[in-house]
């Protein structure tokens, strides 16, 4: 089994969150071919109202395991991408280009590699790849429904290769504004959303949060703004969508959140990950993600492991890369991990 094919042939599919179906279509029949029980989880869509770019389309989780097999080791990572598509996948002698090679189809490829070489060796082993990584683990949190019995969960995202010690959590904050219409002339009739959405967000940005020797801070991003109607229209709505990445308990950001934003707007937490906190194994060089993941959602699916081939700062970039060599690499990686854990190391 090749991995840098793999890699390739899913990095050529366009699988953007929520439009998943032709990544789990394909992995599903090539998993049936290796001779894999596979199994589709179907996932619903979101609330078209609230979710802007959801799709209408099937969305399903593929699950692989040999028939009749409790695994000890599962395997798993997301099949959605950020948009957007960057096209068939591009290389040359060092690197694999596009959109997913290194979060996460490259870490898809090197599972499934690393899973064919411990069936050849006597271990239980299954494959988790899900949809909704990106935006709410819808798909993690499906799976987490239909847990499979096994025992640990090595998940993947890209930790160049190291052993997360720690992810940190994750916060999504949804901001509506309401106003009144008039012309912008006479802004004294109207109301303007625009302007009330702006000022909260002044405040919600000027907010001191939770430090955590060892670990780091907690950040915030507003990723998305959108409302009015034109240039001469009092805007009677507006709303924005943050992300805040969490180190501790999210109850005392999202107390300080409401109290700066102040009734200017609804307030909506859409999405809320704990911070993760994970143990070492020896020899095994180590990191600390500043990112979320899966893991708070897969809870039922054994003991937790973070790693991954690739560097979290390229991906969701125009440049989203992968060193052919890291890929392989981390191959080996799982092997390894799989069998220390399962006491065949």
């Amino acid at each position: 089994m090749d991995p840098i094919q793999l890699t390739r042939q899913l990095v050529d599919i366009e699988s953007t969150t929520y439009h998943e179906a032709p990544a789990g279509e394909f992995l599903a029949e090539f998993l049936a071919g290796e001779g894999y029980a596979v199994e589709r989880q179907p996932v619903a869509q979101p609330d078209p109202a609230k979710t802007p770019g959801r799709g209408d389309g099937p969305r399903f989780n593929v699950y692989a395991c040999d028939a009749g097999v409790t695994p000890d080791v599962v395997f798993s990572t997301h099949m959605d991408t950020v948009p957007p598509f960057l096209g068939p996948c591009r290389e040359d002698e060092e690197f694999l280009y596009g959109r997913g090679t290194c979060d996460a189809k490259g870490i898809i490829a090197a599972q499934v590699a690393a899973a064919e070489r411990l069936r050849a060796d006597g271990v239980k082993v299954g494959l988790l790849f899900v949809v909704g990584e990106e935006r709410d683990s819808a798909g993690a949190k499906v799976a987490n429904e239909n847990p499979r019995g096994s025992r640990f969960l090595i998940n993947g995202e890209p930790t160049d290769n190291r052993l997360a010690l720690a992810s940190k959590g994750c916060l999504r904050v949804e901001l509506r504004a309401h106003g009144k219409m008039a012309h912008s002339a006479y802004p004294e009739l109207g109301e303007s959303a625009i302007d009330k959405l702006l000022a909260a967000l002044h405040d919600v940005q000027a907010l001191a949060l939770p430090v955590v020797e060892g670990i780091g801070e907690s950040t915030l991003n507003v990723g998305l703004i959108e409302g009015g109607r034109a240039p001469n229209v009092i805007a009677d709505k507006a709303e924005a969508h943050l992300l805040v990445r969490l180190v501790g308990p999210a109850e005392e950001v999202k107390s300080a959140i409401v109290e700066a934003v102040a009734g200017r707007a609804d307030v909506e937490f859409s999405l809320e990950l704990p911070f993760v906190q994970m143990r070492a194994v020896e020899g095994m060089p180590t990191m600390v993600a500043k990112f979320t993941t899966d893991i708070p959602s897969l809870t039922n699916w054994g003991e937790p492991f973070l790693l991954g081939p690739g560097s979290i700062h390229v991906a969701h970039t125009p440049d989203e890369r992968i060193r052919k060599s890291e890929l392989l690499e981390c191959v080996e990686l799982y092997v390894t991990l799989a069998k220390r854990l399962v006491g065949k190391g």
